[in-house]
C-alpha cells in the first residue's frame, strides 16, 4: 500500500507520527468509454479555453475567481489557511461512537505509525480499547478540511473521515406522511424485525453484480449471449398491511435469502 497522507496525531501533549494509507478498494469492474462507432478509447485532455491546446499538469494551477478575474494559488497558500492541520491531526474531543449517526461517515482509513511514534500509537490503540472510545478532530489533505473519527478496530488505529453539519441537507423538503401506524401493525412489524434479526458478518456480503456481468462480458467475448431473464416486482394485491407482515412472518427463510 502506499500512504496518501503524512502527519501526526496529537491528543493532550502525546504526539504520534503517522502515515494514513486507503482502507478501502473498489469492488466494481474497470470499464472504459469507448467511441459508438469503431470502439476507440475516449482520452480526455486538459485544454486550454483561449488556444484550445492541451496543458501538461506542470504547468496547471488553481486559482478563484474574484472582481472578474482569477486569483491564482500555490502551495504555501493552501498550507498558510491552516498550518496546524495540514500535517497534524489534533484530537479534540473523546465520544462514545454510537453518538455518531452513520450519515456523517465518508471513508474509512488506515494509520500506521512511523518508527518513532510506535510506543505512543500503542498507547492511544490501548487506552481507546479500554474506554470503548473514539476522538475526534480535525485536519488538511488534498487542500481541504475534513472532520475525523479515529477509532480501534482489528487491533488497528482507524481513521473515519466525516462530513461536516453543513453538508447534510434538510428533511423539510421531503414529503413524509404524518399518519401514525396502529399498535397491532407495529407489534407484528417488530416481530418480523426480531424474526430476521442476525450479527452482522461482512463475508456474508459479496459484490456477487460484478461477478455477474464479468460473466457476461466473457461470454460476449466468444460470441455468446447470456440468458436474460427480467425481474417483475409484483405488489401484493390487498392494502392490508396485517395481512402482508402475517405472511412475511410464515416465510421468514425465503424473505431473507
Amino acid at each position: 500500500m502506499k500512504a496518501i497522507w503524512t502527519g501526526s496525531i496529537g491528543f493532550g501533549l502525546v504526539n504520534i507520527p503517522v502515515k494514513l494509507y486507503s482502507a478501502i478498494e473498489e469492488s466494481t469492474l474497470d470499464l472504459d468509454m469507448l467511441d459508438k462507432k469503431d470502439h476507440a478509447n475516449i482520452k480526455f485532455k486538459r485544454v486550454n479555453e483561449n488556444t484550445g491546446k492541451e496543458v501538461a499538469w506542470e504547468n496547471i494551477v488553481k486559482g478563484y475567481y474574484i472582481k472578474d478575474r482569477y486569483v491564482v494559488l500555490d502551495e504555501n497558500d493552501f498550507k498558510k489557511a491552516a498550518p496546524e492541520k495540514t500535517d497534524h491531526i489534533e484530537i479534540v474531543q473523546f465520544l462514545d461512537e454510537k453518538e455518531i449517526d452513520s450519515i456523517y461517515f465518508e471513508a474509512p482509513y488506515y494509520l500506521e505509525p512511523q518508527k518513532a511514534g510506535a510506543r505512543a500509537y500503542i498507547l492511544l490503540k490501548e487506552a481507546l480499547e479500554k474506554t470503548g472510545k473514539a476522538g475526534l478532530g480535525t485536519f488538511i489533505m488534498r487542500n481541504r478540511e475534513h472532520v475525523c473519527m479515529i477509532k480501534v478496530s482489528s487491533d488497528v488505529l482507524i481513521l473515519n473521515r466525516l462530513r461536516f453539519g453543513e453538508e447534510i441537507r434538510k428533511t423539510s423538503d421531503l414529503k413524509i406522511p404524518a399518519s401514525k401506524s396502529k399498535p397491532s401493525e407495529i407489534k407484528m412489524a417488530v416481530s418480523l424485525i426480531n424474526q430476521l434479526t442476525q450479527p452482522f458478518k461482512p463475508g456474508k456480503f459479496k459484490d456477487d453484480y460484478s461477478d455477474k456481468l464479468l460473466k457476461i462480458i466473457q461470454a460476449k467475448a466468444k460470441g455468446k449471449q447470456a440468458p436474460y431473464k427480467p425481474m417483475k416486482v409484483v405488489h401484493s394485491a390487498t392494502k392490508d398491511l396485517m395481512e402482508q407482515l402475517k405472511a412475511s412472518l410464515s416465510e421468514p427463510k425465503k424473505r431473507a435469502s
